[in-house]
């Protein structure tokens, strides 16, 4: 603040001011009161924070003391720390103690403040108003006194004038009196000036004696008063100057002491070496390890054979394949590798420069894209791995057969016509490349057969020459299939001719959605723009209206063989099975809830109610109990007396192939939900007349229930009744 040349004086310059003077002061005096409240209102948040302080550090106290033992060894030491803690616990219990140092700090703050200041203040407001007051009531006599004289001379011009109205009064008198009294009246006459003179006089007096008093009322008195209310008000404020500086002191003094206890936190903080934390767990958590054991070759429980690779010429083209792919990505892998290794030093040299105050950048942000590079890293490095070891594992087995190899430069492809693999002859199936074709000479084939395509390719073809190569690699993979690593071919050849009679014995809904008619898939193919109709079925029975066009399954004619000329002695092509049909129990199940049927295993138990798709079939026991059992744990007996029918081309159902392949038997599967059926039904498109008893007879527009669809061999079992038969799937559509 600027300097006062000239000190001001109130009673100089402000003359007859007290009034204003006085209101001035007292807002000044009453001013304190706010100065007091605030210091008090101060000491009551240093308070309230130093209990928050005193709270926050004991409740960290008594989580330090619970996660004590885990943050230091672990929740499973191999030897117990005892009392003892880890270094950046210590450093945490020496962060704890200075904040409870600093709420103390804060509290004797709070009470310095109260007793220091605010209570100084209060008592000074006090005493400034009990003399803002005195000062006051002298004001008032001052102005008292000054009125009164004001008063007496007014009286005494009133004696004044009354004495002036006397005399004239008696000059009239005088003037009217008659002469023998007119003397007595000039005598009074004169009395009464006399009289008149002399209240003048006095008159006279009274007004110098008020003029003087006046001019000591406002030259002396009021002055004076000004400039001890002046100084009232100075001394005020160097009286609050030095309660403000005593609460700067004050506070400077706490956060001092502050200041220290945080300086010594700062220089035990640099000594939390984390190598100190690790190195007590390592010393607390040393336990004996052995590292695992290398895997090896197991055999499985069905195909007796040894840890030796498949060298043959099949299994040669597989491998030249694989090791011909492996070498080409593992240049590229190696190359990959190397520039996420050189990205992820880059990296934590920054982090380094960031530690060392060198860098400004977020260490946080840069550990995320560190982590981030590493883990992208670790993804190469697998990958380059598994070709590394792929390609050491072939060319020690079988030597590089990758040299010389003509590969064929494949690609993925969605076919949008028919096609067919020029591998296994196949129908090439699927919306979504689910094949591969060669860029050069046109070579098509499955995803799955991609490597098994010997590496022959001819190089770049024209369109005639890719036409040539496809017909001859069509007839070629129709003539002679492919063969798999041990040599047989994938429709398993060897297997026994199975009648759709012994197909049917294990069939039921619980096995059928998994059964696959036909081992090789492969079954005559008719034109896309005829209808499958049966040749022995009458033109007008097929309705103009539905198109059922179907590519793989021809009619039912193709598959059924001529038929006995004399069928057996009380059967015949349209005698029905008994109604009630006969299952056994592979596993016994136990009920758990209402509804269901505890059966040991290897009882017979009579389908009452066949499954609908829920997993469950009803079954009783004798001749009372009647219950549910997963259908999953039956085995479907064969009726007592069923024509046999006649054979069908390549049959490979799961019912079929569990009588001809011996098979380790499997634990009972997990009992199906209950409550979850979900049945689909179709419809007979066309009238068909059953030729054995494993099959329905159909009227148009028939309904039955799906069990199971075209496995490939052109039939679908359906269930009606709770008896399951098959019937020619291009005869009927799902609605």
């Amino acid at each position: 603040m600027t300097e006062i040349d000239i000190t001001p004086r109130f009673g100089a310059e402000l003359k007859d001011g007290f009034k204003p003077v006085n209101v001035w002061v007292s807002n000044g005096i009453t001013w304190l009161d706010d100065i007091q409240q605030f210091y008090r209102d101060r000491a009551a948040i240093e308070k309230e924070y130093s209990s928050k302080l005193y709270a926050l550090a004991k409740k960290n106290f008594e989580k330090k003391a619970k996660r004590s033992s885990g943050l230091s060894v672990g929740d499973t030491p191999t030897l117990t720390p005892g009392s003892l803690e880890s270094a950046s616990l210590t450093t945490w219990t020496t962060q704890l103690s200075v904040l409870e140092s600093r709420a103390a700090e804060h509290d004797r703050y709070s009470s310095e403040l109260n007793l220091q200041i605010a209570d100084p203040l209060k008592t000074l407001a006090a005493r400034y108003e009990d003399l803002r007051k005195s000062h006051a009531e002298y004001a008032a006599k001052l102005e008292k006194e000054r009125d009164t004289s004001y008063g007496d001379l007014k009286k005494s011009k009133g004696r004044y004038d009354g004495s002036c109205q006397e005399v004239e009064n008696r000059r009239k008198k005088t003037e009217s009196s008659f002469d023998h009294g007119k003397s007595k009246a000039q005598s009074a006459y004169q009395q009464q000036i006399m009289e008149m003179r002399n209240v003048k006089n006095t008159y006279l007096i009274n007004i110098n004696i008020t003029n003087k008093q006046k001019e000591r009322y406002y030259h002396e008195y009021v002055p004076e008063l000004l400039d001890s209310l002046q100084d009232l008000s100075e001394t005020r404020i160097n009286q609050v100057n030095s309660l403000w500086s005593l609460a700067v002191q004050l506070e400077t003094s706490a956060l001092s002491r502050s200041i220290d206890h945080l300086n010594h936190l700062s220089s035990e903080i640099p000594r939390n070496d984390p190598k100190l934390d690790s190195m007590m767990f390592v010393r607390h958590n040393v336990a004996p390890w052995q590292e695992p054991q290398d895997l090896v070759f197991e055999p499985s429980p069905v195909w007796l054979d040894d840890s030796a690779m498949a060298t043959d010429e099949a299994a040669k083209i597989y491998l030249r394949n694989v090791l011909g792919k492996s070498k080409s990505q593992l240049r590229d892998l190696k190359q990959e590798v190397d520039n996420k290794r050189r990205e992820v030093e880059n990296i934590k040299r920054i982090r380094r420069n960031i530690r060392e105050g060198r860098d400004k950048r977020d260490e946080v942000e840069l550990v995320r894209a560190m982590f981030s590079l590493q883990e992208d890293l670790h993804q190469v490095e697998r990958r380059r791995l598994t070709a590394e070891v792929e390609t050491q594992t072939i060319v020690s087995t079988v030597g590089d057969v990758s040299l010389g190899a003509q590969n064929h430069q494949f690609k993925s492809q969605t076919f949008k016509v028919p096609t067919n693999c020029d591998l296994c002859g196949e129908r090439i199936w699927g919306l979504s490349a689910k094949g591969f074709d060669c860029r050069d000479c046109g070579y098509t084939c499955h995803s799955k057969c991609e490597l098994k395509v010997p590496a022959e390719c001819p190089g770049e073809q024209s369109k005639e020459d890719r036409k040539k190569l496809k017909a001859e690699r069509q007839a070629a993979s129709k003539a002679a299939p492919p063969q798999t690593n041990g040599g047989q071919h994938d429709g398993i050849a060897e297997l026994p001719n199975l009648s759709r009679s012994n197909t049917m014995d294990t069939l039921s809904s619980g096995y059928a959605a998994s059964a696959n008619r036909s081992v090789s898939g492969k079954v005559p193919i008719t034109d896309m723009t005829t209808d499958p109709v049966d040749e022995a079925q009458p033109a007008t029975s097929k309705p103009a209206t539905l198109r059922k066009n179907r590519i793989i399954a021809p009619p039912p004619t193709q598959y059924i063989s001529e038929l006995p000329a004399n069928p057996p002695s009380g059967s015949s092509s349209s005698t029905s099975h008994p109604t009630e049909r006969r299952a056994k129990m592979n596993y016994a199940y136990q009920s758990t809830s209402d509804g269901e049927l505890s059966v040991n295993e290897g009882e017979d138990v009579t389908i009452v109610e066949a499954d609908d798709g829920s997993g469950w079939t009803t079954v009783r026991l004798g001749s009372h109990n009647t219950g549910l059992v997963p259908t999953s744990y039956l085995e479907m007996l064969p009726y007592p007396s069923l024509s046999e029918r006649p054979v069908s081309s390549y049959s490979s159902s799961s019912a079929s192939l569990a009588g001809s392949i011996p098979s380790k038997k499997k634990g009972p599967a997990v009992a199906p939900k209950r409550g979850a059926k979900k049945l689909k039904y179709v419809e007979a498109l066309y009238d068909y007349e059953a030729r054995s008893d494993v099959e329905w007879s159909m009227s148009e527009g028939e309904r039955f229930v799906l069990v199971t669809k075209d496995g490939g061999d052109g039939w679908a079992d359906v269930e009606k009744g709770g008896i399951t038969k098959s019937v020619p799937a291009n005869y009927i559509q799902e609605v």
